[in-house]
């Protein structure tokens, strides 16, 4: 083969990988977890023309905590564990569009735009409105908190930004122009006031450290917590006690 043979063929590769990687992206961040039969009170949100189906625990108390979850987690297998960790506290517990019962497509402005269309509904019904996001979910809670009164904010294994994950994987790639949801949540720091508690997995290989504390550093001292759970990965953080006693000495 001669050496422009294979340079085209090079070439002629890379971009087929960019059109794919464009083409595919959200494949690869947004994993939709399958509708589950449960008898918990579910509430639909309706919402430019799409139905969010949000998961309401412990009723009628006088403070609230929005969640909001994982790339691939079923919020209705959580609801247990979080409704014994805040008894006093009501928990709307969000499917994001395509998740569990919502309808539509996730894309990185539906959920900020379905956050905020929640938390203006939710907000009128109690004193206090806090909340919690993991992983995928921590980007949009730092949005919320961004743009909302938000009493406290709980982020676990949070990510600097995705697009910054995403050019640390692909690095010969632009993905400043290719990626579409680019989850920046570190330049809206300097915008929320809560109090701020970050949870990390010592072996967290999904969200790499380096990512958690570039966010970490963005905060002024005073205004977080941050705590790390021994032993666990990105997905087991929360199996045992330890991530419950974090999340309810916080709230309290």
């Amino acid at each position: 083969m001669t050496f422009k043979f294979l340079a085209g063929l090079t070439i002629s590769a890379y971009f087929l990988i960019a059109i794919l990687l464009f083409v595919f992206q959200r494949d690869l961040i947004y994993f939709p977890s399958a509708t589950y039969a449960h008898t918990l009170t579910i509430e639909p949100f309706l919402n430019e023309g799409e139905r969010v189906e949000v998961v309401v625990l412990n009723e009628s108390n006088a403070n609230a905590i929005l969640y909001f979850g994982g790339n691939a987690e079923s919020v209705v297998h959580n609801s247990v564990s979080l409704a014994n960790a805040f008894p006093a506290h009501t928990l709307y517990l969000v499917n994001y569009r395509g998740y569990g019962g919502s309808s539509g497509n996730p894309t990185e402005r539906a959920l900020y735009s379905d956050a905020q269309y929640i938390y203006d509904i939710v907000q009128k019904r109690h004193a206090n409105v806090s909340v919690i996001g993991r992983s995928l979910g921590s980007g949009v809670a730092t949005f919320l908190a961004s743009t909302r009164a938000i009493r406290q904010m709980v982020l676990v294994t949070p990510y600097d930004s995705i697009q910054r994950i995403a050019q640390d994987r692909f690095p010969i790639y632009p993905m400043t122009i290719l990626l579409k949801d680019k989850y920046d949540s570190v330049d809206r720091i300097k915008e929320i006031e809560s109090r701020t508690l970050i949870i990390l997995a010592e072996h967290d290989k999904v969200i790499p450290l380096k990512y958690s504390v570039r966010l970490i550093e963005a905060f002024p001292e005073q205004q977080i917590t941050v705590k790390t759970i021994l032993g666990v990965g990105h997905n087991n953080l929360s199996d045992g006690d330890e991530y419950y006693v974090l999340l309810q000495n916080f709230m309290e």
